[in-house]
């Protein structure tokens, strides 16, 4: 049975779920933070102890102003009345992207990874204006200047998941089968699996569904 420490999911299908059953593209993304608690309180009870979020592109900047407002006032909302939680659940927060938001929410955003640093039991990675393809060429530069040698173990020591395990898994909800900008270096050996339900419809029976069938899957790395 294959041992499972880091999920990383692309959280797919909240505007869609919104305009079918509510007519707005918001009350998706309202509905997809029920489904994080969720899927957060049964990474735990999994022992699961890294879990990515991919909250925010680089490229969801294009969305409408309006849209982009919402999501991060739902997310200082989240985090204003969950952080609290989190550290007695002795959660810890890390931002991976580039933290160029609101004083607020940056403020709110530090003040959360400062708050929770210490604690161990999961370890969530909340994916805000990240995309992959800006950090590689970030952590080539960072080598560059520095006059390090270009290598595997030199690279990774410059990505902005420093000292956090690659995937084992990656799970992509709503019927869409791509990686969008999504840790396209860490998910090199990462099993795939694309789910048909939007992401306010995914819950924890599915969510344990996927993890059972990934603990059982044969993985070689190369090997025969």
């Amino acid at each position: 049975m294959n041992p499972l420490i880091h999920v990383a999911i692309i959280m797919d299908g909240n505007g869609r779920w919104g305009l079918k059953k509510k007519n707005s593209r918001n009350a998706g993304h309202k509905a997809g933070l029920k489904t994080v608690e969720k899927i957060i309180k049964e990474s735990i009870k999994q022992k699961v102890k890294f879990l990515t979020l991919y909250a925010f592109s680089t490229e969801n900047w294009n969305r409408p102003k309006k849209e982009i407002t919402y999501l991060f006032n739902l997310l200082e909302n989240f985090l204003i009345n969950k952080i609290d939680e989190f550290h007695k659940h002795n959660i810890k927060l890390k931002i991976i992207g580039t933290k160029i938001f609101s004083k607020k929410l940056n403020k709110l955003l530090n003040y959360s990874e400062k708050k929770t640093y210490k604690n161990k039991k999961l370890q969530i990675n909340l994916a805000l204006n990240y995309g992959s393809k800006f950090e590689l060429i970030d952590a080539f530069k960072k080598l560059k200047k520095k006059k390090i040698k270009f290598n595997e173990k030199n690279l990774n020591k410059y990505l902005q998941t420093k000292n956090i395990p690659d995937p084992d898994l990656l799970i992509r909800t709503g019927n869409t089968h791509r990686l969008s900008n999504f840790l396209l270096w860490q998910l090199a050996y990462a099993e795939i699996f694309f789910e048909k339900k939007l992401w306010p419809e995914f819950n924890e029976k599915d969510y344990n569904k996927i993890l059972k069938k990934f603990k059982n899957i044969k993985r070689n790395f190369g090997r025969i």
